[in-house]
């Protein structure tokens, strides 16, 4: 997934450049991200009936997409081992949730 991810963050940066524009910088990848959550959670409350909006459920893969999307994006461009980080970060959750770990 992350190769793809990256791929169509390049073709993203070779069309924004053929546009007269910039290439998005992290700073961008994070903004637009904030962009897919705040789509992400409108179609949350649409499903669970706190708003309207027609075809919700059809559209919520394609957002949870979106916001992978630019997490992998967000990893790659800042160096981060993904999958090692997601490890140590329900190791760590785990170990809490059991006890393990009383901080």
């Amino acid at each position: 997934m992350r190769d793809r991810a990256v791929a169509v963050a390049e073709l993203y940066d070779r069309y924004h450049l053929a546009a007269g524009r910039e290439a998005w910088s992290r700073a961008d990848l994070a903004l637009g991200f904030v962009g897919d959550v705040g789509d992400l959670a409108k179609l949350v409350l649409a499903l669970d009936g706190r708003r309207e909006i027609a075809g919700a459920r059809g559209l919520l893969g394609h957002e949870l997409a979106d916001c992978l999307w630019s997490i992998l994006v967000l990893a790659d461009r800042f160096d981060v081992d993904l999958a090692a980080e997601f490890g140590r970060m329900t190791d760590e959750v785990e170990r809490h949730l059991r006890g393990q770990d009383r901080s």
